[in-house]
């Protein structure tokens, strides 16, 4: 679980970066950005290119094969057990905060911007 918090804030983190601007004080559009390219891949996984906390940063929301199973722990899920519905996200990474069952059956709140 906290591997999957620290590779979604890197990748916000990552997101949240701008392209370097040329000496005309403009983006060079010559070739796609960070930006278009990881909305690309995230398209081509079947992912949703959402916007996420205050910042705006863009992050890649994908639907989980297992949304909605019964768990007992997050270690059960794709992404992290629910601990109000005792079932599996329906998708990764859950933004907001949510409170969930972690993978050794503990309770959490989780808050993820």
């Amino acid at each position: 679980m906290i591997r999957i918090l620290c590779l979604t804030s890197a990748l916000v983190l990552l997101m949240s970066c701008q392209q370097g601007q040329d000496d005309g004080g403009t983006v060079s559009t010559g070739t796609p950005t960070d930006a278009e390219t990881a909305q690309q891949a995230c398209e081509s996984r079947g992912g949703r290119f959402a916007s996420a906390g205050a910042s705006g940063a863009k992050v890649c929301v994908t639907r989980t094969r297992d949304a909605n199973k019964v768990c007992t722990a997050s270690s059960q899920c794709e992404g992290v057990c629910l601990a109000r519905s005792g079932t599996c996200a329906p998708v990764t990474p859950l933004l907001g905060c949510n409170d969930i069952i972690t993978s050794g059956g503990g309770m959490a709140t989780v808050c993820l911007d």
